[in-house]
């Protein structure tokens, strides 16, 4: 079944996040200190200057200093663009060098939800919340359901409007946003 994915605005780069397991693995990565939108249209900035391709072992070989350039170049594909691409690399090289350069390898290896959580949360940039989040996205919206994967995903891998595991449209992505501000408000409101 073909996928639609609705996490960038832009047709061609949720094409390719709905399409290429290691852009979406990329830009769960890239996923930190700017908004989703740009986190998940890194890969296809990248695909694009590397003459339109998503290349992770041609990632994975290229000098780092040159991956560094390539990725700062305007606009950059965070706002951190050298510490981004060295995990960016750093993640190319692991699935070049562990999963046959796909990503699908690793989502297809674990039999279980925990299985694919520790697998996920092993890569670098993929702390407890993201992998969680990533095990929802692959489950919600990439088919990919070892047993146990809402278990694995915690709240995130239940139905409701949580994470970008749930946008699917322009409504979906107003509901998680206005669900984030209101855990926000929450937080700050226990503290004080």
């Amino acid at each position: 079944m073909p996928r639609t994915l609705y996490l960038t605005g832009d047709p061609d780069a949720d094409g390719l996040l709905a399409t290429d397991a290691n852009a979406l693995l990329i830009g769960m990565l890239l996923d930190q200190q700017v908004t989703m939108e740009k986190a998940f249209s890194g890969p296809a900035v990248l695909a694009e200057r590397l003459g339109g391709r998503l290349d992770v072992a041609a990632i994975a070989a290229m000098d780092p200093g040159e991956f560094v350039a390539l990725c700062s170049r305007t606009p950059a594909i965070h706002r951190f663009p050298k510490a981004m691409a060295e995990r960016v690399q750093n993640l190319c090289r692991i699935l070049v060098d562990s999963w046959d350069a796909d990503a699908a390898n690793l989502f297809a290896a674990a039999s279980t939800g925990r299985e694919l959580k520790k697998l996920i949360g092993a890569l670098p940039g993929f702390g407890e919340q993201k992998a969680r989040i990533f095990v929802a996205l692959l489950g919600k919206q990439w088919g990919v359901t070892p047993d146990g994967w809402r278990e694995a995903a915690g709240d995130f891998g239940q139905d409701g409007h949580r994470s970008v595991a749930d946008i699917t449209s322009p409504e979906t992505l107003r509901l998680v946003r206005e669900h984030k501000k209101e855990m926000k408000a929450a937080a700050k409101a226990s503290k004080g």
